[in-house]
């Protein structure tokens, strides 16, 4: 009888060990899948386009200017390749004009996602287009910008386009990068104070050259290139992780910087998960920049 005891608690305890195991098995699958989840989230977070609305006020402009600005699609598709998913976003905030930022496409690859878009775009705005340092990069950037100048956008590389928006004398100015002088010395030597002067310079990082113009300055600057600094966490790192040519910790990554005369607007880009494996977005969607001066 004593043995019949001792052998079904021995049973019995085998059991209860097993069942502990099972347990602790258990809590491991389920923290993994819950890890999984919020990676899977965290990436479907980083698809996700997302307006930033920017309001400015200028003394240059009493009958409105609204400006949807486009940077760093990096050949990004949105909605489906017919690009209907930006196309409509842009359409519903009914812009003055369309502004695209440069790397519109990647260094290497295809051209035709970000050629559809801004086809379409210029239908029916004004465009203007500065290229990037993607752009430039490639071997074929003279094909890509004959394919630009033929969609009818306009195409900056130093130098300004000027229009009347609402009877308001605006010029869009554009460089690529602030270290090719030749570039931004025919910006400068052709600001006019009694126009609204916004220039497409695509390197946030530079903004201290952008500056350096004399006593007229550009009234906004819009920049993209550093992606929202890839990973953000809210109130900790605002303005993300690393970016390029700022390196670890970088502080011009996106948002809204105020300078004396002016105001210099950091896009974070509409660079999708797919053009960013090797550093994904976290917490940092893609954005599509709409601004209202005032």
């Amino acid at each position: 009888m004593r043995q019949s005891t001792e052998i079904l608690c021995l049973n019995l305890s085998w059991q209860l060990w097993k069942g502990h195991q099972m347990t602790k098995k258990k809590k491991r699958i389920i923290i993994t899948l819950i890890i999984a989840i919020i990676v899977i989230l965290l990436d479907m977070w980083g698809f996700a386009m997302k307006k930033e609305y920017y309001a400015i006020e200028s003394d240059k402009i009493d009958k409105g200017l609204r400006i949807v600005f486009v940077s760093d699609l990096h050949n990004s598709f949105y909605g489906g390749t017919d690009q209907s998913g930006i196309i409509d976003a842009i359409r519903d905030e009914n812009p003055d004009i369309v502004l695209f930022g440069g790397d519109m496409i990647d260094r290497q690859g295809g051209t035709k996602y970000a050629l559809r878009l801004m086809g379409e775009i210029v239908k029916d705005y004004p465009c203007i287009y500065t290229p990037g340092n993607h752009e430039m990069g490639r071997s074929d950037y003279k094909d890509f910008f004959n394919e630009v100048d033929k969609l009818g956008v306009k195409h900056l590389k130093g130098g300004y386009s000027e229009l009347e928006v609402n009877g308001q004398k605006v010029r869009v100015y554009g460089v690529y990068d602030a270290y090719y002088k030749s570039h931004l010395k025919k910006c400068f030597e052709t600001l006019d104070d009694s126009c609204y002067n916004i220039l497409l310079a695509h390197q946030p990082e530079q903004y201290e050259t952008l500056l350096d113009s004399g006593d007229t300055k550009f009234d906004l600057i819009l920049s993209g290139h550093a992606h929202g600094g890839q990973w953000r966490i809210p109130f900790i790192l605002d303005q993300g992780l690393y970016a390029p040519d700022q390196g670890i910790f970088p502080d011009r990554t996106n948002g809204r910087f105020d300078y004396d005369g002016g105001v210099q607007i950091v896009s974070r880009g509409l660079a999708r998960q797919l053009k960013m494996i090797v550093i994904p977005r976290i917490f940092n969607r893609p954005e599509l920049s709409v601004i209202e001066i005032e």
